[in-house]
């Protein structure tokens, strides 16, 4: 899945002075009210966002307004798992901890959210406990308990009802044996994974040790949900609230609606300053549409956050006026597609690796808008920043980047396919840069006598229903997916888990891992969660990337990077390292 962005802090770091010092800025205004007053508008200028906040201030008021290309996987926290969504959850949902709301590496720090503090360890890291700040509420006045947050998570464990999501907590916590979560377990006892002796207290209880923990209570299935208010399926229509904001409509496929909540208590939460009134959502928004409406001021954000399409960019970045409304992350993404070995003939590895030497690096590059604003192209799974990278190249493209044709026929013939196949690729329609991927390989493909037809899947069920559910793959020939990962949080396990390990894959769909099922990549993930020492656990990371590689399932694209811009009027503007995009909790409108 296009997945949560987080970045190392130090990586990101010599990323933006090696890449983007020759062209940053930012902006010299300051905040000159106090006590609710704000500045005069910040003067616009390329990359002013990028360390720092842009346009500071601390007004209250008015409309802040989003859309989307495509429709959300789902808003409810048990079933959500693109960057955006967890980006603009915080919104209306409260996790035990969350990454902070700052610019630059500090927004990469996790802090204490529905917990007063951060977790305390037992010794052996296997025994995790959180206490619940005083005066915490639901949008309906109902005091917030540990219970509530335990139910959270205990209904996000069943991925029937809620395939999209991470599996961390599903894999890490000792729950009992055959526990399928609250509905089809009703009334079951999980205390061996989650306790709550008080209404403050919750006690996660893991199988192996994982010094990390913090990281994950900061993940949307941490948000509490009262089991009284608990729809199923449907909860998605009306989550309720921990945030600042409630829903006050949600039509889905059209948009929704947050307006403030009036049971959420500033003084117990000092990661939000709730600046606007109204929050206004639009999905399934054309995309190229969406950005001209960006530029013209009639919405204020891209809330998919992954940067204006290439029609925009022609636009945007020969015109000095709107270029100084934009800015230029490098990210910790990797833009790839699967290569599904339950496909034939790719079962074939030889199959697999005549992709990979024949597909054309610049014809991806391109397709996400050159180096520029697409990104670096990619040799392996894990981008420069990620702690333990190391540099492979294991399919070279030729001195060119546009592969090399006749590696790629070598292994068509050693693969009993000297003329080549034909296979299905699926992309997300609502994103014209997956779909000039897919064209891209397509036309490069063709080359050696692969010929792909292209299909396209909505945004919101891709992974639920189409790329990411196994018999659907090989019911439709989806030999190639167009796919993207970015961290969900700092760490090479945060990186590569979710996409890599085997066990992620789930038959009934929502699946992060499309094609990697490699058993001794499992036993090295396995192996990290009892090395404590980061350092120490950096070359198990290189390890796998070159596993993986090697078994040619994956195709890596493009290293990302982005140009988003800055909305019309939009106040306290930044880019997060925890968000890899503009960080929403704290934007404003003037």
């Amino acid at each position: 899945m296009q997945r949560r962005p987080a970045l190392a802090a130090a990586a990101v770091t010599a990323a933006l002075a090696m890449g983007l010092s020759a062209c940053g800025g930012t902006s010299t205004n300051k905040d000159n009210a106090g006590g609710g007053g704000s500045a005069a508008p910040a003067q616009a200028e390329f990359n002013a966002a990028m360390t720092k906040v842009f346009n500071p201030s601390t007004k209250k008021g008015g409309t802040l307004k989003f859309a989307n290309s495509g429709d959300w996987d789902s808003l409810d926290p048990a079933d959500t798992y693109y960057g955006y969504s967890w980006n603009f959850i915080r919104l209306y949902g409260r996790a035990l901890t969350v990454f902070k709301a700052a610019p630059g590496p500090e927004g990469a720090q996790v802090a204490p959210d529905l917990a007063k503090e951060l977790g305390k360890p037992s010794a052996d890291f296997k025994t995790w406990t959180y206490t619940l700040r005083d005066g915490v509420k639901f949008e309906d006045g109902t005091p917030i308990t540990s219970k509530d947050v335990a139910y959270g998570v205990a209904r996000a464990f069943d991925k029937e009802t809620f395939p999209n999501g991470p599996t961390y907590l599903n894999e890490m916590l000792d729950w009992p044996k055959g526990y399928k979560g609250p509905y089809k377990s009703k009334n079951a006892d999980y205390s061996s994974a989650i306790e709550t002796p008080d209404d403050k207290t919750i006690v996660f209880h893991l199988k192996q040790p994982y010094s990390g923990f913090d990281y994950i209570t900061q993940m949307s299935p941490t948000i509490p949900v009262p089991k009284a208010k608990d729809t199923g399926a449907k909860y998605r229509e009306h989550v309720i609230s921990s945030g600042p904001y409630m829903f006050e409509k949600n039509e889905i496929g059209k948009g929704f609606s947050l307006v403030r909540n009036p049971n959420w208590d500033a003084a117990t939460d000092p990661n939000r300053p709730a600046l606007p009134d109204r929050i206004e959502v639009q999905t399934n928004v054309n995309a190229d549409d969406l950005d001209n409406r960006l530029q013209s001021g009639d919405i204020h954000v891209d809330v998919a956050g992954t940067g204006v399409q290439p029609a925009a960019m022609s636009k945007i970045l020969p015109d000095p006026a709107l270029k100084a409304r934009t800015d230029n992350p490098t990210l910790q993404r990797l833009w790839y597609t699967s290569i599904s070995p339950t496909v034939k003939p790719l079962d074939n590895i030889d199959c697999r690796k005549a992709i990979e030497y024949a597909a054309d690096k610049t014809g991806y590059q391109a397709a996400y808008g050159g180096e520029f604003s697409g990104g670096q192209i990619a040799t392996s799974l894990m981008p420069p920043s990620v702690p333990g990278h190391q540099k492979i190249d294991p399919y070279p493209s030729g001195t060119d980047g546009t592969g090399d044709v006749a590696k790629a026929k070598e292994h068509l013939a050693a693969c009993g396919q000297p003329n080549g196949f034909e296979t299905n690729i699926a992309y997300r329609a609502e994103r014209p840069k997956e779909k000039a991927t897919a064209e891209a390989l397509q036309q490069s493909l063709a080359r050696v006598g692969i010929k792909l037809t292209l299909k396209p899947y909505p945004q919101a069920d891709y992974f639920s229903l189409y790329a990411g559910k196994p018999p659907f793959v090989v019911q439709n020939k989806l030999g190639l997916s167009v796919n993207g990962w970015g961290s969900d949080y700092p760490d090479g396990y945060g990186f590569l888990q979710q996409m890599t390990d085997s066990r992620v894959i789930r038959e009934t769909g929502g699946s992060s891992n499309i094609s990697v099922r490699i058993p001794d990549v499992d036993k090295m993930f396995d192996s990290s969660l009892l090395e404590a020492d980061a350092k120490k656990r950096e070359p198990i990371w290189a390890a796998i990337d070159k596993r993986v590689m090697d078994d040619a399932v994956i195709l890596p694209g493009v290293w990302a990077k982005s140009l988003l811009m800055r909305g019309k009027g939009v106040t306290n503007v930044f880019i997060s390292d925890g968000q890899q995009m503009y960080d929403y909790v704290a934007m404003g409108v003037e």
